[in-house]
């Protein structure tokens, strides 16, 4: 069994604490975790953009991609240290929501955490990505919340029907 756990800022224990009670012993486990390529692209466009070209060792795109670059093997470290088993990571670059689509090709389960409002049930509880994800994923998903869930009672109304005409 290939389980893919998408380890996010935020709410990546959630995904790892499914992971160990969810998934056989034997289970291949792919802790995955995408570092959104805007953000360091942004950086370097505006870098050469309005201040010129040249200098590149001043270009703040590059600080940032190592800055995340860093933080996503301490996030994927300390995810793997949480599961307590082998596994395999994986960081992966780019629009966050197609990556995590793409890397569950193949896979037996998807593991995410719900990253939207979380005081409430609803749909608003995964966030643009995460509503995407669960949209498009190529094999069957667990999704969880990070926290204890919300109470029946957060249920949003059902929207206002116009009287029925015969």
């Amino acid at each position: 069994m290939r389980v893919i756990a998408w380890i996010t800022e935020g709410t990546w224990p959630a995904g790892i604490d499914a992971a160990r009670t969810h998934t056989p012993d034997d289970a291949d486990i792919v802790l995955l975790h995408v570092t959104p390529a805007d953000v360091p692209g942004a950086a370097h466009g505006a870098f050469a953009g309005l201040l010129g070209r040249g200098r590149r060792e001043r270009d703040p795109g590059t600080r940032l991609e190592h800055l995340a670059a860093a933080s996503a093997e301490t996030l994927l470290d300390q995810a793997a240290q949480r599961l307590g088993r082998s596994c395999t990571r994986i960081e992966r670059t780019g629009r966050v929501e197609r990556e995590v689509v793409a890397a569950a090709e193949g896979a037996d389960l998807l593991i995410l955490a719900r990253d939207g409002e979380r005081t409430h049930l609803g749909p608003r509880s995964l966030g643009p990505a995460s509503r995407f994800i669960v949209d498009h994923a190529p094999c069957p998903i667990l999704l969880v919340w990070p926290e204890a869930a919300p109470g029946i009672a957060t249920i949003p109304p059902p929207p206002p029907h116009p009287p029925h005409h015969r």
